[in-house]
């Protein structure tokens, strides 16, 4: 699907009236891509990766183009169950005239404040920048909410299902470093290479505000990785702790129970009945049922007494 753009009095809005001209392809067709690859001469590999999820950032230099390949978040729904993906976006500076943006998502690209002050191809390239960033942002913050969720869970309930989301949380944290990573490795080389883009003292300033906030972004991410995973950690050191106590106090329990086991087998019911003879065995037995009682009560003490001390 294609949509149409163009900077109008220095602001990008929808229509094709103004200079330059932004198309934005979403999910494109087979008839789309056929133009692209056709009419525009965009490579076809490069076209491909540009709605790839697991293709790497990088920028190609081609003879009447730049290729720009970055990572962007996925839209995020319910049905992600704590999953954060990431996508590939394509951007195609065709200057001075045209730049063209391919993408499989629809996410906001101009909106606010990031679709004004703007000129040339080379600060819609940077203001999209700007925005990927920004929308990283904006799932990070999402992500440690459901961080403080699930921890809240967990600690009134170890279950299975809440673990698994933690883990899974922070597989999309894992997704969300390494697109960042490439990222800044994009944004470095676009310093590098400057001059070829034909960017300005004020897009290089710019330039060097979006690598100081991609750092950020990607700081911010590291950080709650590392969080979650040393939580996940002691999570399962407090689950294995758990069950040490639990079987320790079944052990206690078993030699507590085998101790008056071991005296009721040796001196069994006809032992006991002789022993009993001339007294009242309504009276013999219960006493003697209490204090087999006692002796496990008592040798459970001592086991639990002797663990404290110890």
């Amino acid at each position: 699907m294609l949509q149409s753009y163009s900077v109008i009095n220095g602001r990008i809005a929808k229509g094709a009236e103004g200079f330059p001209q932004i198309e934005v392809y979403i999910l494109p067709d087979e008839t789309e891509r056929n133009h692209l690859i056709n009419d525009y001469g965009v490579d076809e590999h490069t076209l491909l990766s540009s709605t790839d999820p697991d293709e790497t950032p990088r920028i190609e230099f081609e003879d009447n183009h730049t290729a720009v390949i970055l990572k962007y978040p996925k839209n995020y729904s319910a049905e992600d169950n704590f999953l954060f993906k990431v996508k590939s976006m394509g951007i195609f500076i065709f200057p001075p005239e045209r730049i063209v943006i391919v993408l499989d998502d629809s996410v906001p690209l101009f909106t606010g404040r990031l679709a004004s002050n703007v000129k040339a191809a080379q600060d819609v390239l940077l203001k999209t920048l700007l925005q990927t960033i920004r929308h990283f942002e904006t799932h990070l913050r999402v992500i440690n909410m459901c961080s403080d969720e699930i921890e809240h869970e967990i600690n009134k309930s170890c279950g299975n299902k809440n673990l698994l989301n933690m883990f899974t949380l922070e597989k999309g944290l894992v997704y969300y470093v390494n697109a960042l990573n490439g990222n800044r490795r994009v944004i470095e080389r676009m310093k590098v290479n400057a001059q070829k883009f034909g960017f300005t003292e004020e897009n290089i300033e710019l330039l060097d505000d979006l690598a100081i906030e991609n750092r950020q972004f990607l700081d911010q991410a590291e950080v709650y990785s590392q969080v979650l995973s040393g939580l996940m950690d002691a999570r399962a050191s407090i689950i294995n702790n758990n069950l040490n106590v639990m079987m320790k106090n079944m052990n206690a329990i078993v030699i507590a129970i085998s101790v008056p086991t071991f005296f009721t087998g040796v001196f069994g019911m006809s032992e006991f009945t002789a022993f009993l003879t001339g007294s009242k065995w309504f009276v013999g037995y219960p006493l003697f049922v209490f204090a087999m009682l006692l002796l496990a009560l008592f040798i459970y003490w001592l086991i639990t007494r002797s663990d404290r001390n110890g």
